[in-house]
């Protein structure tokens, strides 16, 4: 686990930071970049807490023979946890060059002053450099727990230093790599997830010009080829000559409902506050609010690469944990841990456990066939969109009661969802798709929960930010399962937030009350009525249209986490479609260490937010997936994204906590409630398409 800023660090500075004699600094982390931006901040807070120009900053990727673990890149902690505890190794190694300097110079280590990597002090005749004290400095020394910390330095100056290879198309993804001897690989996958292989025409995939070995193992086929033309046409010839088993085993995709109600279920309390028996309400109300399954979707496929060494194996992924799959593949083929070595590679588009570490084993059993010779697997866009752990439909039921004034005088709550994490290694099993498939393998148990202590799953954004006497909330994850479920952006608290703030504005609207003044009256947090108030007045609010016209208005605000802060204000044109034409964010995300990565965030979340909002559904049959390219799982196209206006509160007396997934849930709400200003009804099931809408007036 990544030590937070109050947990001692047993391991030395040199585990984070390492400087050259040519006074280069190299940065080592667990965490991986994802298209977040944490290279560039983890480069800007060494730097800055160095002293060095960022342009000597170079930040490695995580590998687990070469740097420290630190769990899993997830839940938008990575400058929170990770980020402070290079912040203090930072901070330690300057210290000890400080003192060294001081030594060298004559003077007082306080009177030593560092900028640019220079270190001098006022009346010293000579200064010096961390190139200069780079071999007398050791740096296999405890971290301070409690370093003095500089100041921001050049950290808000720092451009983003990914950017430019993938602005300009120069190889940087792991599909680029190419490897010494490298062959390519494929993987037919089942029809559908329950399905078994019956047969297959290997050897006539084998007898194929360029095909060097053909798998199968179990219900697992594939094939290796000299190059990946040969490979995708060796694949389809055993795709077509294939016989499979096929029963039928998924839910009535049009009612999610029943489905997740269904059970077996385990039931838990998320919150009880105060005592019902004390509440008399003056009126309640009663709404229920639906999420589907929804996919990554991300633009590119997933991608994995395995080279077989003797006893050993090698293994590049874009994975988000590169320990915890090493740990599975090693569970996975009754390896020893150490002889499994498994670096980190971007990719494009991961937001949250998606097809990597899947497509990392694929390589890793076609690898096996052709020792010493590394194979890359890319998956097939009907791969991801049907294979890749999706994030768990969801249903919130809420009943809240008002006292005479209006007020929420309690607030009564219940969560039906699948479990939201099946990374590998959850729940004592590798986790990895073809390790199911496999004979003899492991099969996929139901996906679980983080702990609450580590941000909750189904329930995560389940408690409402504001002021009420009396709350109870429980959720429901079913413990049996049809479709494989896992951490997408902002687990629970997506459809969670989505419920709460829909239904803040059906309360508001109950109580006669405007949705601004209503939420105002109800948030005594300085945070949260910040942002709020920060987001209605750069979006204009008091001038909004109001009664009709086509053209609504809606607001939301949440915490996530116990951490950042988000509102939304989003502008909404509903006539023969729905066009969203503006999106006005405030953020509160602490001590802001890149604003452009922190804006960056923000608008990325709010667009995905958007396009979960008012397009994306899996859809499937009572057999298998159906949604399976941009046709059948439609996202939201450049020409629909709307303006949008981020307004950032830095605090740098606060801790820094993360951006990435504190815009998705408010995005929807205010989208919903903007919505339902327009046309003049509640739509409370997620997409919010026409179809809905119209179903939603049926409904009355």
């Amino acid at each position: 686990m990544t030590p937070g800023a109050d947990t001692p660090i047993v391991s030395p500075v040199s585990t984070w930071l390492h400087v050259a004699g040519d006074g280069a600094v190299t940065v080592r982390s667990g965490k991986a970049e994802l298209g977040q931006g944490i290279l560039t901040a983890f480069a800007a807070i060494a730097a800055g807490e160095l002293g060095v120009d960022p342009a000597s900053v170079r930040v490695v990727a995580p590998h687990t023979d070469d740097g420290p673990d630190e769990g899993i890149t997830a839940g938008s902690m990575s400058v929170a946890t990770a980020g402070a505890t290079l912040r203090r190794a930072a901070a330690t190694a300057r210290a000890l060059f400080v003192a060294e300097a001081a030594h060298r110079l004559g003077v007082h280590p306080a009177d030593v002053v560092v900028e640019r990597s220079v270190l001098s002090a006022p009346g010293a005749t000579t200064t010096t450099t961390y190139a200069e004290l780079a071999g007398h400095v050791d740096l296999d020394t405890p971290v301070d727990a409690s370093p003095t910390m500089r100041g921001p330095g050049p950290e808000t100056t720092v451009a983003r230093l990914d950017l430019p290879d993938k602005v300009t198309g120069r190889p940087r993804y792991l599909a680029d790599l190419v490897l010494p001897g490298q062959l390519w690989g494929r993987v037919v996958r089942p029809p559908s997830a329950a399905a078994t292989l019956v047969r297959a025409d290997v050897e006539g995939a084998q007898a194929l010009p360029g095909v060097v070995a053909v798998v199968r193992d179990g219900s697992f086929l594939g094939v290796v080829a000299d190059d990946e033309q040969r490979a995708e046409g060796a694949a389809e010839h055993l795709r077509t000559r294939s016989a499979w088993d096929e029963p039928d085993t998924l839910p009535d995709e049009d009612d999610l409902p029943a489905y997740l109600q269904g059970g077996p279920s385990t039931t838990f309390t998320v919150d009880e506050t105060g005592d019902p028996s004390t509440v008399t309400a003056a009126r309640s109300h009663e709404a229920t609010y639906s999420k589907p399954f929804l996919a990554h979707a991300s633009i590119a496929p997933s991608v994995g690469a395995a080279r077989w060494d003797g006893e050993s194996l090698h293994v590049w992924s874009h994975t988000q944990g590169v320990f915890a799959l090493r740990n599975a593949i090693a569970q996975a083929l009754d390896l020893d841990v150490p002889a499994v070595v498994v670096e980190h590679v971007e990719s494009a588009g991961c937001y949250g456990h998606n097809g990597a570490d899947d497509a990392a084993f694929d390589a890793v059993l076609l690898a096996r066939a052709v020792p010493g010779r590394p194979v890359q697997v890319r998956w097939s866009r009907r791969d991801e969109l049907s294979w890749s752990p999706f994030g768990s439909a969801q249903l919130v039921r809420i009943v809240a009661g008002l006292d005479n004034d209006g007020r929420i005088a309690s607030w009564d709550c219940d969560i039906w969802s699948q479990g939201h994490t099946s990374r590998p290694g959850y729940a004592g099993t590798p986790g990895l798709l073809a390790a199911a498939h496999v004979e003899g393998g492991h099969p996929l148990p139901a996906p679980v929960d983080p702990r609450p202590e580590r941000g909750a799953g189904s329930a995560r954004g389940a408690v409402p930010a504001y002021d009420m006497p009396v709350r109870r909330i429980r959720g429901h994850r079913l413990d049996r399962v049809a479709l494989r479920s896992s951490s997408l952006r902002s687990l629970g608290a997506f459809a969670n937030t989505f419920a709460i703030e829909s239904f803040v504005d059906e309360l508001a609207e109950l109580a006669g009350a405007d949705p601004l003044d209503y939420r105002l009256h109800h948030l005594s947090d300085p945070r949260g009525r910040a942002v709020l108030e920060a987001a209605v007045e750069r979006a204009g609010w008091a001038g909004r249209p109001r009664g009709g016209g086509d053209v609504g208005w809606g607001v939301a605000v949440a915490q996530y986490k116990k951490a950042g802060w988000c509102a939304v204000v989003a502008e909404v044109e509903a006539v023969s479609d729905i066009r969203l034409r503006r999106l006005t964010l405030a953020v509160d995300v602490g001590r802001v260490v890149q604003e452009d990565g922190v804006r960056n965030q923000i608008e990325g979340g709010a667009v995905q937010s958007a396009s979960w909002t008012l397009k994306e559904r899996v859809r499937f049959d009572r057999c298998r997936v159906t949604s399976v390219d941009w046709e059948t799982y439609p996202i939201l196209r450049f020409s629909e994204v709307p303006p949008i206006d981020v307004v950032v509160l830095d605090r740098p007396d606060l801790p820094s906590v993360g951006a990435g997934e504190v815009a998705q849930g408010p995005t929807a709400a205010a989208i919903a409630n903007a919505l339902a200003a327009a046309v003049g009804l509640r739509v409370r099931d997620l997409p919010l398409t026409p179809d809905a809408v119209v179903a939603a007036m049926e409904r009355g």
